[in-house]
């Protein structure tokens, strides 16, 4: 086993490398895939956690133990100089390496071992550990030990990775000509407009309200189901109106704890929210949308695990039969919002990972960090109950496990209610030590729960879960 000293260099002891970080705090390993201009060549170059393979590199998770990165040396393209290893904390621990004690960094390989221990650092909660570099037709290590003080976000933009999420989609398209041939059952047209709900018709006392049949040349007052070999047809309040699916396009509520989306395009949903769909859709997993906000996702927690749903049809979604409500967004303001609650969005909303101000330090259902939704268009949140709509026109208070999302212009902070004396330290307490203050002018939705992080809710952000799993909102 031969150490590396900071700057020095040697051969690479093999074509192929296992590389690995010990350190005494959870940390992130990564690699980047660098041209001869020092950058990636695109965002594909860039392996990590949420991106485990590239040309020749591969990214494996440590399991309880130290991350791994694997190079083959020879199965990089002729266009790559260079393979940079970077570490990274990873939130669960200290804030900065200062905190940190031994960092070394592990270079292995069938024909021998290089170790690098890099040197003590301060403020940095990033550092580049070694570099694999092309000389002439051979492969060196370097010893680098740079640190960065933004993370593994800084280092990724360092190296010219793009940060900056989805571009801002383009103004839709005016609506064609009419057809010549009959519409088809999903007619193309300009992004949705929501009219108010249908209204309620009444009925003389006595008349029952007539069952439209559900397929053509079904008569009215039939069951679609016929009799056969003499069993009289099916009968159900099922197939009472109220059950029946709601007709346009869009996001709209079927009931209260679904929704229906009339597709002729695409739509954002929350991962294995899925419950029915007809037509003929496609559905594509994103994770959390977005490199940089995958890296955001990682260290806060926050998030939203995302499905791209498109074609032409109509697709049924719900979480766990949690309320549903629709927001409409006319881009004035932005929805700040807990991850956990997203449901669906139209594709013509774009959302980032922000921190809560004034709530540093506070953990809780609202979380440190939340989903801010900016744009217009349509989105779905769920509630654990019926909530109340707040208007803050006044100084507004609300239980950080209950606010469920709030307008973003809004200015948020932390009230401390209980003070620190000797009931506290004898456990006497009002349960309510803290709640999230709102001023300004907006609106608060707060839920008939105060549902622990990690409880029923399945966990702070739900940045992780995929709309299945766990409890009330999976």
């Amino acid at each position: 086993m031969t150490a590396l000293a900071p700057g020095e260099n040697r051969p690479a002891p093999s074509d192929e490398l296992t590389v690995t970080v010990a350190s005494s705090a959870p940390v992130d390993v990564s690699a980047l895939l660098l041209n001869s201009a020092g950058v990636v060549r695109s965002d594909a170059d860039f392996v990590f956690f949420n991106q485990p393979t590239g040309p020749g590199v591969v990214y494996r998770h440590g399991n309880g133990g130290p991350d791994v990165v694997q190079v083959r040396t020879s199965a990089l393209p002729a266009d790559v100089d260079k393979v940079v290893v970077t570490a990274s904390l990873d939130g669960r621990g200290p804030a900065t390496f200062a905190a940190v004690g031994e960092l070394t960094t592990t270079i292995g390989s069938a024909s021998g071992t290089l170790t690098f221990p890099i040197p003590r650092l301060t403020t940095e909660s990033g550092v580049v550990c070694v570099e694999i570099y092309r000389r002439g037709d051979a492969w060196k290590v370097r010893a680098i030990g740079q640190g960065y003080d933004d993370g593994l976000a800084g280092i990724a933009s360092a190296f010219g990775v793009n940060l900056d999420d989805e571009p801002e989609p383009p103004a839709p398209a005016p609506p064609p000509a009419p057809p010549q041939s009959p519409p088809p059952a999903y007619p193309q047209s300009a992004p949705p407009t929501y009219p108010p709900s249908a209204p309620t018709v009444a009925f003389p006392p006595g008349q029952a309200a007539p069952v439209p049949p559900p397929y053509p040349g079904t008569p009215a007052q039939q069951s679609p189901f016929p009799s056969q070999q003499g069993a009289p047809p099916v009968h159900s309040d099922l197939f009472d109106p109220s059950h029946a699916e709601v007709n346009g396009l869009g996001i709209q509520k079927q009931g209260g704890k679904m929704i229906k989306v009339g597709l002729n395009g695409e739509v954002m949903a929350r991962a294995g929210s899925m419950v029915a769909y007809q037509g003929d859709l496609q559905f594509q997993a994103l994770g959390s949308g977005g490199i940089g906000r995958a890296i955001r996702q990682h260290l806060t927690g926050e998030g939203v695990p995302l499905m791209k749903v498109t074609g032409r049809g109509d697709l049924f979604v719900a979480n766990s039969a949690a309320d549903v409500h629709i927001i409409d967004l006319d881009g004035s303001d932005g929805l700040t919002i807990n991850g956990a609650n997203v449901l669906a969005f139209d594709s013509t909303l774009r959302y980032d990972i922000g921190r809560v101000q004034g709530a540093a330090g506070y953990a809780s259902n609202a979380g440190l960090f939340n989903c801010v939704f900016t744009g217009r268009g349509r989105i779905a949140i769920t509630t654990h109950g019926t909530p109340v709509v707040l208007t803050v026109d006044q100084a507004t208070f609300a239980d950080p496990n209950a606010a469920v999302a709030w307008s973003s212009s809004l200015q948020t902070g932390i009230k401390r209610n209980d003070s620190f004396g000797l009931g506290r330290l004898m456990g006497r307490s009002t349960g309510e030590a803290s709640t999230l203050a709102f001023t300004g002018r907006g609106f608060v939705i707060v839920q008939p729960s105060e549902l622990p992080p990690g409880g029923f809710v399945g966990g702070t952000g739900g940045g992780q879960q995929a709309g299945h799993s766990g409890g009330i909102f999976g």
